[in-house]
Order: C-alpha cells, then structure tokens, then sequence
C-alpha cells in the first residue's frame, strides 16, 4: 500500500509577503516606513494620559490632543490627494477618546491606499499644492509629515514623563524554531520522512 508522505517545505523568501517585496521594492519599503510610524503615533495617543491632552510646552503650541488631531486631519487629506479625491475628517475634536477615534478613522481611511500600492501605480501621477507628483511621492512626503509630527508628538510626551512607543525597550517574545539548512521543515504522519531527514 502506498502510504501518502505529507511535507511542507516553507522557504522564509518565498513567503507570500516576500515575493511581492521584491516585486515591489519601492512600495514595500514605503509601506513599512508607513507602517512604523503609524503604529508608533496611535500607541502615543493612547499612552499618554487623559489629563496631559490639554497639555502644551508654550503658549502658541498646539495641545497635545490637537497634536493628534492634526496628524489625523493632515494624514487623510493627503493620502486623499493620492488616491484622487478629497477627504476631511474633523479638526476640532480634542479629548482623548475623540482625538484617538479620529486617527483610528483616518488610518483606517489610509492603510488600503497603501496596502494597494504598487511600484507601478506608484508612478502614476496626481495634483499636490499645484504642481504633479508621483503617487509615490506624495505618500512618501505624508510619511515624512507623519515622523515630523511623531517627533513632535514625543516631545511632548516625555515633557509628561511618558516614554514614546520608538524608545520603548524591545523584548524578545519569539519561540526558538527548528530549521534545517534554509529550510523550516514540518512533517506530519510521514515516520519515514523524518528517518530520511535525521
């Protein structure tokens, strides 16, 4: 009887994220950029307290909350500007669960318009401040206004003595994995398999 012999060979490179990686250098890379600074941003807004939204170094600066706002308002209307339509979500909302509600809407707005990008729509080219640019560019340039607001953003926190999300210390939650060569290899009801591997 011929006994079936089930493996699955997982090539890290292979991976689904991988291939279209280096398909798409130039998105995926900007998707990233994208990525960690949107992350770092809400877990700002969120770790800062209630209390501290109202909270400005210097007559003139903006509060804290319209910080948060602000990086929300400015992040739609651009990515906007890239998908070819206009997009304004409300400024004046300033506490902290509408401050956080309104960069959660704005991310949910912009992370399909990233997660479609590819290096070839990227070249395609729109209308910003009046003059044509790439779609790439003008994503990239949102995220550069997205790590200056960031900055921002971490100032004022650690005026608070609050630790920004990017300065957190790393830990390593990762299980140790079994690799043989540069293969990850599992096998299931295939005792001859794993003899012939040992």
């Amino acid at each position: 009887m011929f006994r079936k012999i089930h493996y699955l060979f997982l090539i890290p490179a292979a991976s689904a994220h991988a291939v279209y990686a280096q398909a798409n250098p130039l998105s995926s890379e900007l998707r990233g950029n994208y990525t960690t600074v949107r992350n770092n941003i809400l877990r700002g807004a969120e770790k800062m307290p209630e209390l501290d939204y109202n909270f400005k170094p210097a007559s003139g600066s903006r509060t804290f909350g319209e910080v948060v706002t602000h990086i929300a308002v400015i992040q739609a209307a651009l990515r906007a500007i890239a998908k070819g339509e206009a997009k304004q979500l409300d400024e004046s909302k300033k506490t902290k669960a509408d401050a956080i509600a309104t960069l959660k809407a704005a991310f949910d707005y912009c992370d399909p318009i990233y997660d479609a990008l590819t290096d070839a729509s990227g070249l395609q080219m729109a209308k910003m401040f009046g003059r044509d640019r790439t779609r790439f560019g003008i994503l990239d340039f949102a995220v550069s206004h997205d790590n200056e607001m960031y900055g921002t953003m971490a100032v004022y926190l650690r005026a608070r003595g609050v630790v920004p999300p990017s300065s957190e210390p790393v830990v390593n939650t990762r299980k140790p994995i079994r690799e043989s060569s540069s293969f990850i290899v599992i096998l299931r009801d295939s005792p001859p398999a794993r003899e012939a591997l040992a």
